[in-house]
């Protein structure tokens, strides 16, 4: 008879006990630990992570809900199956049909459907693909390919398999591993990486962005982060994805606002045109298809402006910008998007009677009136009357000059 000790995942012991978990806890490093063992670990005087041995600047620990789910439903699946669980053998070949060079690619499209497919049904099934190995190959499927390949004319085939493969890997991120995508820091992986960015399909696109999104949320994958961010070649592209259609620049502008978190990338994004594609982000996003999107650009603008390298940029060019911002004053369906386009009107016209004198000729104080009377938030509204103040003083002065 199996083991039943020996069927217990990886993912589900604790490292320090290497026992099932009971009561799972994450620490600020993003590891996750039985309580009554990391307990016992920081009551010894210890300040450290006990896998990553970083020093936690936050001691304290939250409980990992998503992993006690997994676990509970793997428990009830076992004993549903007289503790004799064994999924993996169906796992493992779906794994050798990717890695199987008899495969065609028409092949290693169905099996990751299938993948997908089954990872859906259940978040056990994701803990097993990860259990399994699936993510770094994944990884070296995608971006280990050879750079004499071709990327110009890629056949169908391969294009459904590149974005079949992205889907998975985010999907199988979801519950971690992000130490992964470190594989990528090679410099043959980070050129495939590139290269897809800039002749994939738009859905490759959106995954690509997705994933540097992703890398920004963990300690384990800064360096590779910063690696991307300084490519000028992905910056550049994720500008131009500002202009297209939603679904596209939506990730874009979630990408490029994590990227923003490091200086010295947020300095390379305002060089090579940050604040034109925020324009027409901004603007595009009025339309009532795009009226949810708004709060993204105008979160990242208002970021912007309470920076002085990126509010100096701005204000080298305040009209367009300005102009835009007063259409997104008041709209019914984003108030949200409304309270920072005010607190970014405030930075830009406190500074700069240009943009004062671009925001009255934009009609300023018609759709701050509007907004007053709206349903926003009383913060908002106390913003809202401070910068009408600005702009009607400005107008007195402005019609005294004339005079």
């Amino acid at each position: 008879m199996k083991d039943p000790e020996m069927a217990v995942p990886h993912l589900f012991r604790c490292p320090i006990s290497l026992d099932l978990f009971t009561d799972p806890v994450t620490l600020c490093t993003g590891q996750t630990y039985d309580r009554s063992s990391i307990e016992k670990w920081l009551a010894a005087g210890n300040l450290t992570c006990p896998v990553t041995m970083q020093r936690l600047h936050d001691p304290s620990v939250v409980p990992n809900h998503t992993l006690r789910h997994l676990i509970e439903q793997w428990l009830q699946l076992s004993c549903e199956a007289g503790g004799m669980i064994d999924p993996d053998r169906g796992l493992i070949a779906l794994r050798h049909s990717l890695e199987s060079p008899e495969s065609t690619l028409a092949d290693k499209v169905h099996t990751l459907r299938r993948i997908q497919v089954l990872s859906a049904e259940s978040p056990l099934k994701c803990a097993a693909f990860l259990r399994l190995g699936f993510l770094p190959m994944l990884l070296e499927l995608i971006f280990g390919y050879a750079e004499s390949r071709a990327p110009s004319a890629p056949s169908p085939d391969h294009v459904h398999f590149v974005d079949q493969a992205l889907s998975c890997i985010l999907k199988l991120l979801d519950l971690g591993e992000l130490q992964c995508l470190n594989m990528l820091k090679e410099q043959s992986k980070l050129s495939s990486f590139l290269a897809l960015f800039e002749h994939g399909t738009v859905t490759t696109k959106i995954s690509l962005c997705r994933l540097v999104e992703t890398m920004s949320s963990s300690f384990q994958t800064k360096e590779l982060f910063t690696m991307l961010g300084h490519r000028f070649q992905l910056i550049r592209g994720m500008i131009l994805l500002l202009h297209q259609k939603p679904e596209v620049s939506e990730a874009a502008i979630k990408a490029i606002s994590s990227l923003c978190s490091v200086e010295s990338i947020r300095e390379i994004l305002l060089r090579e045109g940050l604040i034109n594609g925020l324009l027409a982000y901004i603007l595009h996003a009025k339309t009532q298809e795009r009226a949810s999107a708004a709060p993204l650009g105008m979160r990242l603008l208002e970021h912007l402006l309470g920076i002085e390298k990126a509010k100096e940029a701005i204000l080298d060019e305040p009209q367009g910008i300005t102009s835009a911002l007063v259409k997104t004053l008041f709209r019914i369906s984003d108030l949200e998007g409304s309270d920072s386009a005010v607190n970014s009107l405030i930075l830009l016209c406190y500074d700069s009677s240009e943009a004062r004198e671009a925001a009255l000729k934009a009609g300023a104080l018609t759709q701050l009136l509007l907004l007053l009377q709206s349903q926003c938030a009383d913060t908002t509204k106390t913003k809202a009357r401070m910068l009408l103040k600005l702009l009607r003083s400005s107008k007195r002065t402005t019609n005294k000059k004339h005079a």
